[in-house]
């Protein structure tokens, strides 16, 4: 529990570092477009070889595809809500939408880093250690996360001091969120560990597909094709060493 509680805050603290810098390092939004593509081509890979891969060598295809669809609709129901009290285009550089309430912003950033979190959890049983790829890929993801919506929450008006602690909140979150992942499925059956690990990977790539790769086509133009395969390329060598 103490290990995968560790991994996760790793994983969490990438968030404060990516706000930090995108709170008081002047940063354009190409550069912010750029490294969310790279984030999120490390993210796929894992989601893929780690996550969903694993999911499908230990209880087969049914229980995968079963786990991928229901992290994709709990995904996008809770996206859909969230979007609805203003927490639109929350990983956007350019900012929320008008009125954006603070809760809608937080549940939001929730909503897109309990999964990673969750995952990183599960990565640890077994006895095998922890999922170097899994951390590596939310650690180098989360920069661009973090970095692109305190950019935009600045540009939009919120303090410092607000966007820190939303994110500090997160990576609380994010901490006791790995840790379950672990204390909950230890000892639990391999296909129910393979269905969670796949809704995991099911609510990942339904984030991406709906918030970081149309931020980041948006802000960096045909580049992010090649930057995706960029992340996905190190990640992939990183989960094949």
């Amino acid at each position: 529990m103490l290990e995968a509680g560790f991994w996760g805050f790793v994983g969490g603290v990438a968030l404060l570092v990516g706000a930090a810098a995108g709170i008081w390092l002047p940063t354009s939004k190409r550069v912010i477009g750029w490294v969310m593509a790279v984030g999120s081509g490390v993210l796929v890979s894992a989601l893929t070889f780690e996550l969903a891969g694993e999911a499908y060598d230990k209880a087969g295809g049914v229980s995968t595809v079963l786990g991928l669809l229901g992290g994709s609709v709990v995904f996008f129901l809770g996206d859909w809500w969230i979007d609805s009290r203003g927490g639109h285009r929350r990983k956007s550089p350019n900012g929320p939408q008008a009125g954006a309430a603070g809760t809608a912003l937080a549940l939001g950033a929730l909503l897109d880093g309990i999964p990673e979190s969750a995952a990183i959890g599960v990565s640890t049983i077994g006895g095998g250690g922890v999922g170097v790829a899994v951390v590596a890929a939310v650690f180098l993801s989360n920069i661009p996360e973090g970095l692109s919506s305190s950019a935009g929450m600045k540009s939009a008006g919120h303090s410092a001091r607000s966007i820190m602690g939303l994110w500090l909140g997160v990576t609380a979150a994010a901490t006791v969120a790995a840790a379950l992942g672990r204390v909950l499925l230890d000892g639990a059956d391999p296909a129910v560990v393979a269905t969670i690990q796949a809704f995991a990977a099911g609510a990942i790539l339904t984030m991406l597909a709906d918030t970081m790769v149309p931020e980041a086509v948006e802000h960096a133009g045909r580049l992010v094709g090649l930057l995706t395969v960029v992340g996905f390329s190190a990640a992939f060598l990183l989960s094949m060493a």
